[in-house]
């Protein structure tokens, strides 16, 4: 059965510290001019509803340094522009490629794409989940600071899509991560503890367990790819 990455949730702390530490070496070997090797031979399906740079490129660019071809289709090239539907589509998908990028208007589109496709799918962004993006923020602080276990981050902003997937990978690397937003614009309860400010913003926090929050003596691991 597919290994999807569609909210964060899929991974476990040990996992999420293992996608950090490759994506360090990687980008490490990137710097170096090494290319990988990792999907030699596998083509990866990137599949856009909507316009996008940042997103469309990296993946693109990242499926073709790691020796695989990206299959970039726009919402308005598939089927689905003429009623086929999502599971019909992930079905035709899962028999030419290896693994499924989508960025899509509908959350729910994802999901149903990810229920009929014989295939890994990736939420490249939805209104609700922006995973991805989490996984490059962890990362840029672990660049920074080397370790992540009882980091703070304050987010100040919408409880949207990016704060909703840093709270919860954030959590899972052992970030406590908070965020202040305007009333109306919170995350949802349950995803963290909500509680009012001073100034009748809420701020979230996503506190992990057994984790200690990092203070001035502590010392400071340096940027390395080890555990």
């Amino acid at each position: 059965m597919a290994r999807n990455f569609i909210t964060g949730k899929e991974l476990a702390a040990r996992e999420v510290a293992a996608l950090l530490d490759d994506a360090l070496e990687l980008k490490r070997e990137r710097g170096a001019h090494q290319g990988g090797e990792a999907l030699a031979g596998k083509s990866v399906a990137l599949v856009f509803e909507k316009p996008s740079t940042r997103t469309r490129v990296s993946f693109e660019v990242a499926v073709a340094e790691l020796g695989g071809t990206p299959i970039v289709l726009r919402g308005d090239e598939l089927q689905l522009s003429r009623g086929e539907s999502v599971a019909d589509t992930a079905r035709v998908l899962s028999r030419y490629v290896q693994a499924i990028v989508v960025r899509a208007g509908s959350h729910e589109v994802v999901e149903e794409l990810a229920a009929a496709a014989d295939v890994p799918v990736i939420n490249g962004l939805t209104p609700l989940h922006h995973p991805c993006q989490a996984l490059a923020d962890l990362l840029t602080l672990e660049e920074r600071f080397g370790e992540l276990v009882g980091l703070k981050v304050a987010y100040v902003g919408d409880g949207n899509n990016v704060a909703r997937s840093l709270a919860i990978l954030g959590r899972a690397a052992g970030v406590e991560v908070r965020i202040a937003s305007p009333a109306g614009y919170t995350l949802e309860s349950g995803l963290a503890r909500a509680r009012r400010s001073r100034r009748t913003s809420s701020t979230a926090s996503a506190r992990p367990c057994g984790t200690r929050p990092r203070t001035a003596s502590t010392p400071r691991r340096p940027c390395s790819s080890s555990p």
